[in-house]
């Protein structure tokens, strides 16, 4: 079996091993904060641990008690990153309450009214609400949905509040505790501490890959240029709401948009003049927009708006307020500030698409050509009170109404 000083020993090369595995981390993806907080853990539970190793070593009190604040410091500091995982903010002054409240408390029982018991009792309870409020957001966060990650890490945080439950009732019965002491169980519990401690960071490495695996998903749905959604992106979102329109008969609105003689911009002015006339219309448009509807650009010079929960006539209505800011933004530009002026074709889902974004954007798409043929700058509309042809088909001409 091995021996208590020997598994103290491994424990410290343990978390300088995780510590710098999350220092690497932290350095590789600077926006994942709780890599930096893992990173602190790591060390601040080797420092500890290498207190209960002087202290075992040279039989002094004071190594094992700052040792244990240590150790009890870097729990809240686990805690306080899976508080930043969560983009929740954290409390240094509640780390600190804890750690230096059991610190005192141990010092007390150790020094002024010497008590090995209540030290058990009060290091267990310190560790114990720390330990708590890690699995809270472990296993319930805010959003309601748990990663396999964060679940499996929560599970771990579980076991061992078991473990310095089951050690504070076994003080409590006379049994002897102290893991810097000598005893097969004691070694065993040491051993078992530092397999769920692993496994805990494991844990957190899987929360950390589920999250970059997701930045990543969702860079793989924007538009470089503008940073709102692209052609995929708006397709899924289509395909969802015709689905969602399907079962209820709730009906939503898209909107086709094209910015009028942008190819003269690209030639007159370059490129680059280009690229800001899209990056400033995405702006100007989004204000105009409802937290719940999705702008995504097609390619080019052409966009897309998709409105949920919306009529025909809630469409043609936030067309208005994006022709209207575009040409209040086109009447206060001066000297070499070019105008932006665009064109927009507006559609509503019917039970005649189904499940076929396509179709929707072909109707969308005829109304947007009405708007250009009538003059371009305006708006229009695609009327579904005739019945939609066949995808394959010509839209009527009756069933396109422009509108300024």
């Amino acid at each position: 079996m091995l021996s208590v000083p020997t598994l103290w020993t491994v424990f410290v090369i343990n978390f300088l091993a995780i510590g710098l595995i999350w220092g690497y981390v932290a350095r590789s993806y600077p926006k994942l904060e709780a890599a930096r907080f893992w990173t602190a853990s790591a060390f601040a539970a080797a420092l500890g641990a290498g207190g209960a190793v002087v202290s075992r070593e040279f039989g002094w009190i004071v190594p094992l008690l700052c040792g244990g604040a240590m150790i009890l410091f870097a729990i809240c500091l686990a805690a306080m990153g899976v508080r930043r995982f969560y983009d929740e903010p954290v409390s240094w002054r509640g780390a600190a309450l804890i750690t230096g409240t059991t610190f005192a408390a141990m010092l007390v029982f150790s020094f002024v009214h010497e008590s090995l018991l209540m030290r058990v009792l009060v290091y267990s309870l310190g560790e114990s609400v720390a330990i708590l409020l890690m699995i809270r957001l472990l296993l319930w966060p805010k959003g309601g949905h748990a990663p396999p990650g964060a679940r499996l890490a929560g599970i771990i945080a579980a076991l061992i509040l078991v473990i310095f439950t089951v050690r504070a009732v076994g003080q409590l019965i006379g049994f002897d505790f102290v893991f810097t002491h000598s005893g097969s169980a004691l070694t065993v519990t040491v051993l078992l501490l530092m397999f769920l401690s692993m496994s805990l960071n494991f844990g957190f490495l899987l929360m950390a890959v589920d999250r970059l695996r997701s930045e990543v998903a969702d860079l793989a749905l924007l538009d470089d240029l503008t940073g709102v959604g692209n052609r995929r992106h708006l397709l899924q979102r289509l395909t969802e709401e015709c689905a969602r329109s399907d079962r209820g008969g709730e009906p939503f609105a898209l909107l086709v948009i094209d910015l009028d003689g942008f190819k003269l911009i690209n030639d007159t002015h370059g490129h680059a003049a280009g690229d800001a006339c899209l990056q400033h219309f995405t702006l100007m448009a989004q204000t105009r927009l409802r937290p719940c509807d999705m702008l995504a650009r097609t390619g080019g010079d052409e966009f897309c708006v998709v409105l949920p929960a919306s009529t025909l006539r809630e469409g043609a209505m936030i067309a208005r307020r994006i022709l209207d800011v575009c040409r209040a933004d086109a009447e206060a530009c001066v000297g070499d500030e070019i105008p932006i002026s665009l064109s927009i074709g507006v559609a509503q889902w019917s039970r005649e698409m189904g499940l076929h974004p396509d179709r929707l954007m072909a109707a969308a798409d005829h109304a947007l050509y009405a708007a250009k043929k009538d003059g371009k700058n305006r708006h229009a509309v695609y009327d579904p009170a005739p019945p939609l042809a066949p995808s394959h088909e010509p839209m009527p001409q009756a069933a396109l109404r422009k509108l300024a």
